[in-house]
């Protein structure tokens, strides 16, 4: 998955010298949360909306409401940005944008052509839904978590049981640090066209496989904020 098929493409940004105020009212008005900053049509920074509640006043502030709207108004985003944003190229992975900005402990990027101008903004929404899409959990697909041998052909024997069993495979994801050790964790989500079942029962059969849970995810009743 490509960082470019998942950024956000329409972009707002702000100038250097925009007033604190300004900013965070078109953050406000826009429910964003964050703006890139250019200066001369370049990028310069970016500012977020921690950034804003960081620079504006206490209010336990002994300021009056006008000495704080007169400080907002005369702060400039320059001022309070971040200079260096992490930027990525469009063409860089998804996956590598998520380590990214898990390391980073940030929740979105900047995204550059190969001239360095800004082409998009990558969250982790956008990276959730990528993940999401990838995942196929979204097309009623079905569900293996299965433990076998860390070895060659392992998954291959897998794929030819599902494709005898006409099963159309959506993903298919592996790791490591959850199995036990010499052996690997595969979740695979596929569209069964024959008795899962039977599928389930050859599956248990193979030498070493171990079929840890096997379902299909209810998303009729999803829990709401």
């Amino acid at each position: 998955m490509l960082i470019k098929d998942w950024m956000a493409t329409t972009i707002l940004t702000v100038d250097a010298n925009t007033s604190v105020m300004r900013a965070t009212r078109t953050m406000k008005e826009n429910n964003i949360r964050r703006l890139p900053v250019l200066s001369h049509g370049k990028l310069a920074g970016i500012i977020t909306d921690r950034d804003l509640k960081d620079a504006s006043p206490s209010s336990k502030t002994d300021m009056d409401l006008h000495e704080m709207y007169y400080l907002l108004s005369e702060m400039k985003v320059k001022d309070v940005m971040t200079g260096s944003p992490v930027c990525m190229k469009k063409d860089d992975t998804l996956e590598k944008a998520a380590v990214v900005m898990l390391r980073e402990k940030i929740s979105g990027l900047v995204v550059i052509d190969d001239n360095n101008n800004l082409v998009g903004l990558l969250s982790e929404s956008d990276v959730l839904r990528g993940f999401i899409h990838a995942t196929g959990i979204q097309d009623g697909a079905y569900q293996f978590v299965i433990d076998m041998p860390d070895a060659g052909g392992s998954v291959s024997r897998l794929v030819e049981i599902l494709r005898q069993h006409n099963a159309r495979i959506l993903s298919i994801l592996t790791s490591f640090n959850d199995a036990p050790p010499g052996f690997k964790r595969v979740s695979v989500r596929i569209l069964p066209e024959q008795d899962i079942d039977a599928l389930a029962s050859e599956i248990a059969a193979i030498s070493g496989y171990n079929i840890v849970s096997q379902s299909i995810d209810d998303l009729s009743n999803l829990p709401k904020k």
